[in-house]
């Protein structure tokens, strides 16, 4: 479904993805690890376009991203910090989302259901909580029924219920065959959710294993000691 083909990039002098392949399949649900300023974000923001690769190539259904945009549709992404005109309500900034979207099929209304955010449409973004932004950019991710999520540090800010609603939401979209991409320090939330773990360390991209291998490889009974394992190893190279 994604291939990343041999991408770098650089900022100025700095390298910040070096060489990074990597292939996301469908019904897959990965882990993307690594320590702060690995490039994880990077990575991310180039599968979205928002960052465009010095060197190598992505492809969204065997088809490179290279001066595309509507592959996009097909991706509902969810950002570590959402950022909203502060002036519009919760109503019209999902009403302005959908009609940028344009999309006429069936919404998926669960988290707005489950957040009960239809209470609150009438309220300005600026008046939000940091944890009420987050439900608002989990509902708007999930909203268009997209093949690929990308949720980045998705329960950081939320309360333990709303958190718990959100992972019952993405294991629910990982058993009907999307392909999730999560970005966690929170680790311990990952055993239930992940299939596969990509760890990232200076641009490059270290190993992509599956949690069993991952867990058998470090002899850890979960993926939060597995990677801790990994990053304390690291840590000392």
């Amino acid at each position: 479904m994604i291939a990343i083909q041999n991408i770098s990039k650089k900022f100025g002098k700095l390298t910040v993805l070096d060489g990074a392949s990597a292939q996301f399949n469908k019904g897959e649900c990965i882990a993307l690890i690594g320590p702060n300023g690995c490039g994880k974000t990077t990575l991310i923001k180039s599968i979205l376009g928002m960052v465009v690769p010095n060197t190598g190539n992505i492809l969204f259904n065997d088809v490179s991203i290279k001066n595309k945009f509507l592959y996009r549709n097909n991706i509902g992404y969810m950002p570590q910090i959402g950022r909203y005109p502060e002036n519009m309500s919760i109503g019209q900034v999902i009403d302005m989302i959908k009609n940028i979207r344009n999309y006429n099929s069936q919404l998926d209304e669960e988290l707005l259901d489950l957040y009960k955010i239809k209470d609150l449409l009438n309220k300005k973004m600026r008046t939000l909580s940091g944890g009420t932004t987050q439900k608002i950019s989990a509902t708007i991710a999930f909203l268009f029924n997209p093949d690929v999520l990308i949720l980045d540090e998705p329960t950081a800010g939320l309360d333990p219920l709303a958190a718990e609603i959100l992972k019952e939401k993405i294991i629910k979209e990982k058993q009907k065959g999307k392909l999730i991409i999560i970005t966690s320090h929170l680790l311990s939330e990952l055993d239930e959710l992940v299939t596969q773990v990509v760890f990232m360390q200076d641009g490059k991209i270290k190993f992509h294993k599956n949690t069993e291998e991952l867990k058998n490889d470090t002899q850890m009974p979960t993926i939060a000691k597995a990677i801790t394992h990994i990053l304390k190893a690291t840590a000392h190279e």
